[in-house]
């Protein structure tokens, strides 16, 4: 009985100390969650005194099972908490795991918890954690298994000194800012470690060939680093391997040999690095291997037949290499293929009729190479198939008609081949059909009536094929439709009125065709299409109104048989040669219409008015200058005998000298003023006659350069007066804007980088715009500079040659502003500055 007794106490004792525990450390827990905030309340369970549960009961929280009865576990993974890691738990000198991933903790890392001695899984990722890593954690973790840090704000070097947690086996420190540096050497001491997870952390320099002494390495994930150099051959002793991670580097050199003895090894990642030559024969060897990606290398050669007997093989995608020759005919047969992608290669020979004989296969990708012959009817057996891109090779024949309809198909693309034959009506079947992108074929007959069925068609490009008869006017139940481009094909018959349905219309492309009749002012409804190109059928009538409402950014109905007034808002001049061809099209006041007397006589009244309007500003003008020439009388100014050194041209025979100009040049004999100087009233020669002379301001705002044999001027806003290049616009409008002074300053530029007048004869009887627009596009911009010009000046030449070349732009709206092209020629380098002369010369 006394020992009963003792016994009892014994546990009761134990019991007791077991609570204590408990108790302190729920003291220590209370403390932490104090120090978050936790807004979704998920710590609300955690209360002390007589109102709160037992420690032992909390949520989120593991105790041990001896009779310490200390925390060995927290599990506060995905609770929202926030604020910085609460230093109170470093006190929990029985916690084991510690799991704070996914919350919004922020600061530094916390460098006490490296004196937990009994920690083995650190997480901590999934947070705001700034900082480097503390460097108390290299001399501390004597028992650390799991460090995950991935996915917070970590900066600094990669801790060099992880290598001294021998414990290690998961290393997680992928997506951090890291600064560039080197995996160390010492990585390879970490000889438990089974995860090594540091993509994406800015790592540079080799792969350290240490890496080979990780004989127990699962998991190698290296991607999205600066990492140079080959791949380690060691590391083909790695054999545990079931994951290898190394794409988007800068990696070189061979693919290693050997990789083929991994048992274990399911997926396998070396894209968008800068591999070379062949893929290893033993590759495809590798039993478990799943996933192959290869693509955007340099890998060259044949692909190995071994390819056709991978027995697990279900991704493999090698596009964007240099890779040759046939795919093995037995690809697909003996393995569960789902995604396959060689595009933008060089294969060639026939598409392997087993690529769905697992009845898996979803998306086939071989676009961009050379394969020809025809599609095999196989494909059109495969139900799995979700895209299929065979663009851009050389196959030919019929499309097998089980392909045009399989009801899981979204994307259809079989364009820029040699493909023949008709769509066929199994295309009804297509439910989920999205694109349908069959341009640049050989196909004929008439468009199925089957193609209204396809409810969810965006797109469908059909052009540069043999199309013929009418549209169907099922094409107007397409009410997903977005892209419709049917040009150059055959299609006759009339544009649906129907089209006016299709809401979502963006693109309706039907030039180059043999369409006839009106366009149906329905046309005008379709709200949001922003390209409509109509040009090179027989369609005839007049264009409608309604076309008014449509805000386009490609517009063209050249080319057809149209007639009649183009309505008001396309008789800009910007839309000109969206009508060329049509010779029926008028603008403005059209003969034969059935308002042609009203438009006649208004026409009339109209030119009699501008007349009357004129004459009363010409005798405005002469009353004016009368007024001027009788109050500002000559002022005589006695100037000093000396030879004349001013080349005057004279167009008319007058007798004066220098000195007669010089005299005149006094204020009181101002009669004007503009942007290029002043005008002055001269009395000359031994019979008083008057003439108008101008002074041209010191400065480079008019432009003022000198030819062999007579000096040139350009005023803004006079070029219309004088025998140069005119702007298009002028020749419909008669009004010189702004935009036509930056034409005008465009011709300028070009004449001084070319060395060439407006009207040269040596330009082959074109304009300097249009001979230089021809040269610098057939013979670039180094075959119109002036090569009397010092070769040291050509790069500025070519410079100011593009600013004169957008200042001489077709459409007005497409000339930069004067204060853009000043700023465009005060960037370039050393710009050459337009010779000035400093002192003012008269311009008779």
């Amino acid at each position: 009985m006394a020992a009963l007794r003792l016994f009892l106490a014994l546990i009761l004792l134990l019991r007791l100390h077991a609570i204590a525990a408990a108790s302190s450390d729920g003291d220590i827990l209370l403390a932490a969650k104090s120090a978050l905030s936790d807004p979704t309340g998920a710590l609300a369970g955690w209360q002390s005194g007589s109102g709160g549960s037992s420690p032992c009961r909390w949520n989120h929280v593991s105790f041990s099972n001896d009779s310490a009865g200390a925390v060995v576990g927290l599990d506060l993974s995905k609770l929202s908490l926030s604020g910085e890691f609460p230093a109170a738990l470093c006190s929990l000198r029985s916690l084991e795991r510690l799991d704070f991933s996914l919350n919004d903790l922020v600061g530094p890392l916390p460098a006490c918890l490296a004196a937990l001695p009994a920690l083995t899984h650190l997480n901590l990722a999934g947070n705001n954690f700034s900082g480097e890593v503390p460097p108390a954690w290299g001399a501390g973790f004597r028992s650390l298994v799991v460090l995950n840090l991935l996915q917070n704000l970590i900066s600094g070097e990669f801790p060099a000194f992880v290598a001294n947690l021998t414990t290690l086996q998961e290393l997680e420190l992928a997506y951090n800012p890291l600064a560039p540096s080197p995996l160390p050497e010492k990585l390879g001491d970490l000889v438990n470690l089974r995860v090594l997870f540091v993509a994406n952390c800015s790592l540079i320099g080799n792969i350290p060939s240490s890496i080979e002494r990780l004989r127990n390495l699962v998991n190698l994930d290296l991607s999205s680093n600066n990492l140079t150099g080959e791949i380690p051959k060691g590391i083909r002793n790695l054999i545990s391997l079931e994951q290898i991670e190394l794409y988007s580097n800068h990696l070189s050199g061979e693919i290693p040999v050997g990789l083929g003895r991994f048992e274990k090894l399911r997926r396998l990642d070396m894209s968008m690095n800068h591999l070379t030559g062949q893929i290893p024969e033993d590759m495809f060897r590798a039993p478990s291997l799943e996933s192959l990606h290869v693509y955007q290398n340099n890998l060259t050669g044949r692909l190995p037949e071994t390819l056709g007997t991978a027995p697990s093989l279900s991704d493999l995608r090698i596009f964007s290499n240099q890779l040759e020759g046939p795919l093995p005919p037995e690809l697909g047969k003996n393995c569960p293929l789902e995604f396959l992608d060689t595009s933008d290669n060089r294969l060639s020979g026939p598409i392997p009729a087993n690529l769905c004989a697992s009845g898996k296969l979803s998306q086939i990708m071989l676009l961009d190479n050379e394969f020809e012959g025809v599609i095999p009817a196989e494909l059109g057996q495969c139900r799995t198939l979700l895209r299929v891109r065979l663009q851009s090779n050389r196959l030919s024949g019929p499309v097998p008609p089980e392909l045009w309809g399989l009801p899981g198909v979204i994307l259809l693309e079989l364009r820029d081949n040699a493909l023949s034959g008709t769509i066929h009506p199994a295309i009804a079947g297509a439910k989920n059909l999205c694109k349908l992108l069959i341009q640049d074929n050989q196909f004929t007959g008439t468009l199925p009536t089957e193609l209204g069925a396809l409810s969810s068609l965006a797109e469908l490009v059909a052009s540069n094929n043999g199309f013929s008869g009418p549209l169907p006017t099922s094409l107007a139940e397409l009410s997903a439709l977005y892209k419709l481009d049917l040009s150059n094909n055959s299609l006759s018959g009339g544009i649906l009125p129907g089209f006016s349905k299709l809401k979502n219309l963006s693109q309706m492309d039907l030039s180059y065709n043999h369409l006839s009749g009106s366009i149906p002012p329905e046309v005008g409804d379709i709200g949001n299409v922003n390209l409509l190109d109509l040009s090179n059928n027989e369609l005839s009538g007049g264009v409608p109104v309604q076309l008014e409402n449509l805000r386009l950014s490609h517009f063209n109905l050249s080319y057809n048989k149209l007639s009649g007034p183009v309505p008001g808002y396309f008789s800009d001049l910007a839309y000109r040669e969206c009508f060329l061809g049509n010779p029926g099209l008028c603008y403005g006041f059209c003969q034969g219409n059935g308002n042609s007397g009203n438009n006649r006589s208004t026409l009339v009244r109209l030119i009699v008015v501008i007349l009357i309007a004129a004459a009363i500003v010409l005798l405005i003008s002469v009353v004016w200058l009368g007024y001027k020439c009788r109050t500002h009388g000559g002022v005589a100014a006695e100037s000093g005998d000396g030879k004349s050194t001013w080349v005057l041209t004279s167009f008319h025979k007058m007798d004066f000298s220098e000195r007669d100009i010089v005299n005149s040049l006094h204020e009181n004999n101002v009669i004007g003023q503009g942007a290029a100087g002043k005008v002055y009233k001269a009395v000359v020669g031994p019979h008083g006659e008057a003439m108008a002379v101008k002074k041209l301001w010191a400065s480079s705002d008019p432009i003022v350069y000198n030819w062999p044999d007579f000096i040139c001027f350009a005023s803004y806003g006079l070029s219309r007066l004088i025998d140069l290049l005119y702007c298009a616009e002028y020749a419909y409008t008669l009004r010189v804007t702004e935009k036509s002074d930056i034409y005008s300053f465009g011709v300028v530029l070009l004449e001084l980088v070319t060395g060439k007048k407006p009207m040269a004869p040596e330009i082959d009887e074109m304009d300097l715009v249009t001979w230089v627009s021809a040269n610098v596009e057939q013979n670039g911009p180094e075959s119109v500079l002036d090569q009397t010009l010092a070769e040291q000046f050509k790069d500025e030449m070519r410079k100011v040659l593009r600013i004169g070349q957008l200042c001489v732009a077709k459409l007005p709206n497409n000339r930069p502003p004067m204060r853009v092209v000043v700023k465009m020629l005060q960037e370039v380098k050393g710009a050459i500055q337009p010779k000035v002369n400093q002192e003012a010369s008269p311009a008779i």
